[in-house]
């Protein structure tokens, strides 16, 4: 009665009233956009994972030139799959990242992986709505890598002690010049990914004893500790190039 028959009264209880349904909507509001946000986010990867098969890179050029005629065509040889990083660790001496997607979405084992900021890993072990990858901090990792300026190539292995920021860089000969901060990218030596993907950046090196290599310890360019949406890469073409050099290699020990 005092409130409704006294103005004032009257007044601040309405005032507070509404700025506690203020705050309750703001709070609302802010929860509607943390889940659109990661909506947002789905899309934008899914999104992505479609402008990364357009790239010049995951094409496969078939030019050829017949006498003075010359055939070009391009044809589509890697695809991108999107997926959410579920799990993931980097403290171990082998460590795995565990993907939302499986082999309903197209996902088979021993296809690369990806982030926006450089190469992630390989597909492991595939069931219908999951996959395993094992992470490229993992010692029996290994991938074919270029400097970006340059031909000269080498792999990049990481060592347990190696941080999660770090890899390292082996096979690059000495009289081959770079300097801290030179970027190194994947080759066409690897049949999981396409060339020019982005590994790394020099971070320092050494002469490796008793050899004529460096050994060159890179700042990676994928944040393993913060990873949430990468892309798995088929290679379309993969499998035609396995058969072949396997039969290279049969015939080798048969010989």
């Amino acid at each position: 009665m005092m409130v409704k028959n006294n103005k004032y009264q009257n007044a601040s209880v309405l005032n507070s009233t509404n700025k506690i349904v203020a705050n309750v909507y703001s709070g609302v509001n802010s929860v509607t956009q943390y889940i659109g946000l990661a909506e947002n986010n789905r899309q934008l990867a899914a999104e992505n994972a479609r402008l990364k098969a357009l790239l010049p890179s995951s094409l496969y050029d078939t030019t050829v030139i017949r006498g003075s005629k010359k055939d070009t065509v391009l044809n589509l040889q890697y695809t991108y799959i999107d997926a959410q990083v579920i799990n993931n660790s980097t403290n171990r001496r082998n460590n795995f990242l565990t993907l939302s997607k499986g082999s309903d979405a197209g996902i088979q084992s021993e296809m690369g992986v990806v982030s926006a900021n450089g190469i992630v890993g390989i597909v492991k072990d595939v069931s219908p709505h999951y996959c395993t990858v094992k992470s490229f901090l993992h010692t029996q990792s290994k991938v074919s890598v270029r400097f970006k300026n340059n031909a000269y190539n080498g792999s990049m292995i990481w060592e347990s002690e190696n941080s999660p920021m770090e890899g390292t860089v082996i096979d690059i000969p000495r009289h081959v010049l770079f300097k801290p901060g030179d970027t190194l990218v994947t080759t066409t030596f690897s049949p999981y990914f396409p060339e020019g993907i982005m590994v790394g950046t020099v971070k320092s090196s050494t002469v490796n004893p008793g050899s004529n290599s460096y050994i060159i310890t890179l700042n990676l360019s994928t944040n393993f500790n913060n990873i949430s949406y990468v892309y798995v890469v088929n290679n379309l073409f993969k499998g035609e190039r396995k058969q072949l050099e396997d039969s290279i290699s049969n015939a080798g020990r048969n010989n």
